[in-house]
């Protein structure tokens, strides 16, 4: 019995050693400072976390991941900087894995991009993501320093996203798990589906195809072209 038990304890100890996490870096949508198709005044103000696109609005990811029944919200924060404006925390129902989330002033676009790269180099987190607008269509930015070792697998979902930050990504370490040749509407959807895959092991092929479904789903397009949005990375 003390051997089972003992076994019991090992195993244990080896799942909770595997926790993981992910880190999200939301650059709110922003009518007046981003170089982008003007939205609805009101989900483009990127001074107004709930009602902004890419957060408070249905497929904005403080609502969505909550809708997916597969996370739950630990804990929420506001106004943690003059940047960034909201901080939600979740976990996942099935496994230890919990998701960091933060939202940035949209004025503040370039500082969200720093930051979201400074981690994905940082080796700190499992998988690191960006959602917003491609600054770097519009802004040139310096790469931060790499750091040796660093593995973390990346999804940026922004328009044409391959083209301005793969290179720049898998020099600081990072391997790219979604990324986009199109240009496209970044949904949490999209990364909350990625994200169920990738927990499973799905890999770069996985993630793309779960991409590519929610995409056909909630633009009402064929699953082919869908797909199409998202760069085949060739990196399994």
């Amino acid at each position: 019995m003390k051997q089972y038990l003992v076994l019991f304890l090992v195993l244990a100890g080896i799942v909770h050693a595997e926790s993981r996490s992910v880190r999200v870096f939301v650059s709110l949508c922003d009518n007046e400072t981003q170089g982008i198709v003007p939205v609805g005044e009101k989900i483009g103000n990127g001074d107004d976390p709930e009602a902004n696109l890419y957060w408070g609005c249905t497929d904005g990811i403080s609502v969505h991941f909550k809708k997916t029944g597969k996370w739950k919200v630990v804990k929420t924060e506001s106004d943690v900087s003059d940047a960034i404006l909201r901080r939600i925390h979740f976990k996942h129902v099935e496994e230890d894995l919990v998701l960091v989330a933060d939202a940035y002033r949209g004025s503040k676009m370039m500082l969200c991009l720093k930051d979201f790269e400074t981690a994905a180099a940082s080796g700190e987190y499992d998988l690191v993501a960006y959602i917003g607008h491609n600054a770097l269509m519009d802004f040139r930015q310096e790469p931060p320093t790499k750091v040796d070792g660093n593995r973390t697998e990346v999804v940026v979902l922004c328009c044409l996203s391959e083209k301005y930050f793969r290179k720049r990504l898998e020099a600081l370490g990072c391997r790219p798990l979604v990324m986009t040749s199109q240009f496209m509407y970044p949904g949490s959807f999209i990364l909350a589906s990625a994200t169920e895959s990738w927990r499973k092991g799905g890999g770069h092929e996985g993630a793309r195809a779960a991409a590519g479904l929610a995409y056909a789903k909630n633009q009402k397009i064929s699953v082919k072209a869908a797909t199409g949005v998202f760069s085949d990375l060739g990196n399994e």
